[in-house]
């Protein structure tokens, strides 16, 4: 029954990954995936256990209770997500992303270049690397009208979100897992990886700033748009402090992080409510539109707007890789894995390059499973840079790549001949870096 349980996860995770080949969206080989496993273990009465890291040892449980047990942990990932889209959803229906592009003044492309790279580095630490991506692509469609430089601008976005989303417990969904799976604290995970990440992101940014690309100054003029709303600005504030509050609030009440997430989501949409009432100004929105915003409440607005298919993907993908870990083959295959390969720096670095093919999300996830090591031991927050910045390295290897690639229809080998060997100068710079430090830190 092993045998087939690894033919039905291989099947499933090669849909995944093949996604834009055989056109299926990955949400459903991964329910599938996950629905035909626990199928078959229960079918088969296969035991299954619940891993204890601390004893390095399996505990035989019931099937309907360590199902619970993953599920409860998966829900906590759901709702924090949840919870997260909607405010940034929240934002965007105020308009106020569009206080960022206030920030852009110059017209020289070295300079834009720099600009757009630590703007998708901060954004993404804060309102996860595919937001901050959709959020300065779309910024960058209104700037810059030459596509061929928008494409060297959009690649240089996917390496400095990706790096900006690796050094923060709410940067990138698998930070996220970790942080929530008590691997990491917020503060340790900043202490140990923001310098490799930008490292990752100076690097890049500062050979490519080199490059013909990059020389110069943009043919069009900055356009000068009126606000559709005057809230716009006080609700990117609100929101953005809102998320940033939320490791705050673990840290404070030792509570999991989705409570906090849904006491920033209670004060947020408050706040939505009592401005949507006069969202738009008469003079920039005809009158049937602010009549029709004005009676729609902003939060069900947010609320229809989020990426279900997301959220079940993550479902699925978190179910099916507990199934392994609960079979017992995650802890196996780490030990066998250990034996091999005893230096744990290639192990995870062979695994932040293998997220650059295969999603980084069931990899974090798996290695969740697979080593024993407690809180905020190295290994996890090299785990975090590494998850984070190898998907860099394809386009279709991180979320932020993936949506980049919808927005500007980038071509695959385009990003793999020119962007992909400055991500590998990045994520190779950044984890000889973070190895330095963290021997430093051991040392003193």
């Amino acid at each position: 029954m092993e045998t087939i349980i690894i033919i039905i996860f291989f099947i499933g995770y090669l849909a995944i990954t093949l996604e834009h080949n055989i056109k299926i969206d990955k949400l459903i080989p991964a329910l599938a995936m996950m629905a035909l496993l626990w199928a078959v273990i229960a079918l088969s009465h296969m035991p299954v256990f619940e891993v204890d890291a601390a004893l390095r040892e399996l505990a035989p449980t019931h099937i309907d209770e360590i199902l619970l047990h993953h599920l409860g942990k998966t829900a906590e990932i759901l709702v924090f997500l949840l919870g997260a889209m909607t405010i940034v959803e929240i934002i965007d229906y105020f308009d106020g992303f569009a206080t960022i592009k206030g920030f852009i003044k110059t017209k020289s492309k070295r300079k834009l270049l720099w600009l757009f790279s630590i703007l998708a580095f901060i954004l993404s630490a804060i309102i996860d690397n595919l937001t901050a991506t959709i959020v300065l692509i779309t910024i960058l469609q209104k700037v810059i009208r030459d596509r061929e430089s928008r494409l060297w601008f959009a690649g240089m976005i996917i390496v400095a979100a990706n790096a900006g989303g690796a050094w923060s417990p709410i940067g990138d969904v698998t930070t996220t897992m970790l942080w929530i799976a008590d691997k990491v604290s917020a503060l340790e995970l900043v202490k140990h990886v923001l310098i490799p990440s930008i490292i990752c992101m100076v690097i890049p940014t500062l050979i490519a700033s080199r490059f013909k690309a990059f020389k110069g100054n943009i043919e069009s003029e900055l356009e000068e748009e009126a606000p559709k709303t005057k809230f716009g600005s006080t609700m990117l504030y609100l929101g953005l402090g809102a998320i940033v509050f939320v490791p705050f609030f673990k840290t404070i009440t030792h509570l999991p992080p989705y409570v906090g997430m849904m006491l920033s989501l209670a004060v947020v949409a408050a706040f939505a409510e009592m401005y949507s009432s006069s969202k738009f100004s008469i003079s920039t929105v005809d009158a049937g539109e602010s009549d029709a915003a004005s009676h729609h409440s902003p939060v069900h607005h947010s609320l229809s707007k989020i990426e279900l298919p997301s959220i079940l993907f993550f479902l699925g993908i978190l179910l099916a890789v507990a199934a392994l870990e609960s079979l017992g083959m995650l802890f196996h295959f780490a030990e066998g894995l250990n034996a091999a390969i005893p230096n744990s720096d290639i192990v995870v670095m062979l695994l932040g390059m293998g997220s650059a093919v295969i999603d980084n999300v069931p990899l974090v996830a798996a290695s969740i499973g697979m080593f024993p090591q407690g809180m905020d031991d190295s290994l996890w927050h090299f785990i975090a840079y590494s998850a984070g910045t190898g998907g860099s390295m394809l386009i279709i290897g991180s979320a932020a790549g993936v949506v980049a690639m919808g927005m500007e229809k980038i071509d695959f080998f385009w990003y793999l001949k020119k962007i992909a060997w400055l991500a590998l100068v990045g994520f190779v710079a950044g984890a000889i870096g973070f190895i330095l430090i963290r021997d430093l830190l051991l040392n003193t």
